[in-house]
């Protein structure tokens, strides 16, 4: 009848407010953890007010093509790149729209008698507290819904296939005197026996009639299954324990008068060892244990009824897809029925507007209401999201925006072939083509060169004897936390260490100290031609000095700085200023590949460091991460990295293979166990369980790393893990520039 801005309506005489919550893992949960999920809602259901009814809906609707385009696919920016975007937007709207384009969204609506507005908006402000703490333990959202979020959720199931042409401005609509309803009603509505025309879509509604003795906590979802537009609700209606008590000694009193009159028949007739019949003896039994129930178990009445409405576009295929849904109901005990000449009403019913039409009322327990679950498995779909594949239960789109994690560190994991490369590929292609974000790449495998080259980046060789330098010895302002310099000469020392592990001691630190600031004071008074000092730079201060251990450090790298492993001892000869850098160091070689990947690191740290004073974002991914865990300083040095740059904007990304190798290291563990959002891909049998053991995965969850294609796995952002599948189509060119198969790139 009325509404307000804030979603409070008015249905009949009473007010409704709508809530949004989140889908929690229930299905890929241990049998242990869905045990406490479903104590933990059978608690939610208990704490229903009495005097108020209690709507759960779960509704699945199309997809909004105009709001998904705006919100999700990457914006066209009249560049050269705009080709890959088209390509990316194409592949991304195919999966969006695969399986008919249905999304699920839940809702839970309370309706309750108050004498005004005030009244019911303060009762509403209270109850909205009391289900975001109740969904929180169970580990979902809840969000409350607005007039015109709830007025588009019962425009876009009227006009199902017109949810882009839905627009409402409540201030626009009063000036001009319109009824609200208008802007979401149906152009017509036919009335028959068993089904509704509206507009042009077939409707039909069936509700839940008689109920098994044992119902599985998978029927809702099952009968939600369907790609198909509709709605299942299940109206709750608690009873005061009291009254209930009173109701369940009635029943008790009645079963116990027809047993006595039944033994007094038989007495009359001299049977007097007559054995009670079964079906009383059930009733009896079933009345107590009721009776328990309520006054022993914590359990309380409900009355419940549970109704589905389903569009279609033809009756034939209205009527097969009512058929699908008793054949579901009759595969789980249960009959469900169509209702006759009560359509109308059971579509108000069905609908989360805070009504109830029909009175197929079910008398239940909590925990026997509890079994119908309305949930599934978590989806992920935040605003700003990167595309991460296909859930691979409800087989929705998962978008993760990393920015939103207290730690944006990431880990890659998987055996070879089970596409780690390519799905770290299909993140820098996301990052590049959608933000202005710098990208940066450590790659020792040498294959990200294609990609880099043709969305515009600079790929640099780092090689012996090579062509390509980078200096170590650079340093940009603000590196390093408090003293620049101090940072620096601490960086030497791990350089120098990894070129002579055994021949660094504690007097060679105070010289290594003291000829690093000398170099850069030389530098900050103008010398070295306004230029930052070298490797080179550093040794002839070496020289200098009086010491014989200077001269000892000085011959000890002078292989790395005059000799034939000199590419980090010269000027920067590359460009280290492109928004996309590949670092290349597969042909470093053993001895100049632990120093390489130091200086590497520390051109990286340089560069984060130029970013946050822009204040831009920087993604970091490091293949074959293993690698720099081989060596001790690179390790630490890393570590490091890992743990300061969340407070520069930057996020790593660690992509390896041999996680059981990986786990040995205890600084590899910490930040493993740190890192907030992993990549699973199909893992070997030792690595299943080292992953098992950190990360808590159930048998269940298990089974998605496990003989997996390439593509599968599982995906932990925060504390959520969510199975997915990411195919990518062969028969486009990101593919062919992001395939590390043998025979395809």
């Amino acid at each position: 009848k009325c509404m307000w801005r804030d979603g409070i309506f008015l249905v009949g005489t009473r007010y409704s407010k709508t809530f949004k919550f989140t889908d929690i893992n229930y299905m890929v949960a241990s049998q242990e953890a869905q045990k406490k999920l479903f104590l933990a809602y059978a608690a939610l259901i208990n704490s229903l007010d009495c005097g108020a009814t209690t709507k759960i809906t779960l509704n699945n609707r199309h997809l909004n093509r105009k709001n998904f385009a705006d919100t999700v696919l990457m914006k066209l920016k009249n560049d050269y790149l705009d080709y890959y975007r088209m390509e990316y937007n194409d592949v991304i709207m195919s999966k969006a729209t695969g399986g008919n384009g249905i999304i699920q969204e839940k809702y839970v609506t309370v309706s309750v008698c108050k004498k005004n507005i005030e009244d019911a908006r303060a009762y509403f402000a209270r109850v909205g507290a009391e289900l975001t703490a109740r969904f929180a333990a169970l580990g979902a959202k809840v969000t409350e819904m607005d007039a015109t979020e709830k007025l588009r959720v019962l425009h876009d199931f009227y006009r199902s296939g017109e949810e882009v042409y839905f627009r409402f401005d409540a201030q626009d609509m009063m000036r001009k005197g319109h009824d609200f309803r208008d802007y979401i009603c149906p152009d017509s509505v036919e009335k028959h026996s068993d089904y509704l025309m509206l507009g042009g879509k077939y409707a039909r509604v069936i509700y839940l009639k008689d109920y098994a003795s044992f119902i599985s906590d998978q029927l809702v979802t099952k009968l939600t299954d369907q790609s198909r537009s509709m709605m299942l609700s299940i109206d709750i209606i608690p009873v005061a324990t009291d009254e209930a008590v009173r109701e369940v000694e009635r029943k008790m009193l009645g079963v116990e008068t027809n047993i006595t009159n039944w033994q007094r028949r038989q007495n009359a007739n001299n049977n007097f060892s007559a054995i009670v019949p079964y079906d009383m003896e059930q009733q009896r039994r079933e009345t107590k244990e009721y009776m328990t129930d309520l006054t022993s178990r914590d359990q309380r009445m409900m009355l419940s009824v549970l109704t589905i409405v389903h569009l279609a576009d033809t009756k034939a295929e209205l009527d097969a897809d009512t058929d699908a849904l008793l054949k579901v109901a009759a595969d789980h005990m249960c009959q469900m029925a169509v209702l006759r000449y009560q359509q109308l009403d059971g579509l108000n019913t069905a609908l989360p507007i805070g009504t109830r039409k029909i009175d197929t009322f079910r008398t239940l327990t909590t925990e026997s209401l509890a079994v119908f679950m309305p949930f599934k498995v978590q989806e992920i779909q935040e605003p700003g999201g990167i595309y991460f594949g296909e859930n691979a239960i409800s087989h929705n789109l998962i978008l993760c925006n990393m920015k939103n994690l207290l730690n944006q560190s990431m880990m890659l994991l998987g055996i070879p072939g089970s596409g780690k490369s390519f799905f770290a590929k299909l993140l820098i292609v996301a990052i590049a083509l959608s933000t202005k974000d710098d990208i940066i790449i450590l790659d020792p495998e040498g294959e990200y060169t294609p990609l880099v080259k043709a969305l515009g980046g600079s790929v640099m060789c780092f090689a012996v004897g090579g062509s390509d330098w980078l200096n170590a010895m650079a340093m940009e302002e603000g590196y390093g936390e408090g003293s620049p310099v101090a940072f620096k000469s601490q960086f030497i020392m791990s350089l120098l260490k990894q070129i002579d592990t055994d021949g660094i001691r504690a007097h060679h630190k105070s010289i290594i100290d003291r000829c690093t600031a000398s170099v850069y004071r030389y530098y900050q008074q103008g010398n070295y031609m306004g230029t930052p000092p070298t490797l080179q730079d550093f040794r002839e201060e070496l020289l200098k000095q009086n010491e014989p251990e200077a001269q000892e450090i000085a011959l000890a790298i002078e292989l790395f700085t005059d000799g034939s492993l000199n590419t980090f001892a010269k000027h920067t000869n590359v460009d280290t200023k492109s928004r996309l850098i590949c670092y290349d160091i597969l042909d470093l070689g053993k001895q100049l590949q632990p120093i390489g990947m130091l200086v590497v690191l520390d051109s990286i740290l340089n560069r984060i460091t130029q970013n946050r004073a822009k204040g831009r974002n920087t993604f970091i991914f490091i293949d074959e991460i293993y690698l720099l865990f081989q060596h001790e300083y690179s390790a630490n040095f890393l570590f490091t990295l890992w743990k300061r740059v969340r407070k520069y904007g930057a996020y790593c990304t660690g992509i390896t293979q041999n996680v059981d190798d990986l786990l040995q290291s205890h600084t590899a563990r910490t930040m493993l166990a740190n890192s907030e959002f992993i990549i699973m891909l199909n893992q070997a049998s030792t690595d299943r369980i080292e992953l098992a053991k950190l990360l808590n995965i159930s048998d269940l969850q298990m089974s998605y790393i496990t003989n997996v294609g390439a593509g599968q796995g599982l995906l932990k952002v925060g504390s959520s893990l969510v199975p997915f599948v990411n195919k990518f189509p062969r028969n486009t060119e990101l593919y062919q520039l992001m395939t590390t198969k043998f025979g395809e790139c």
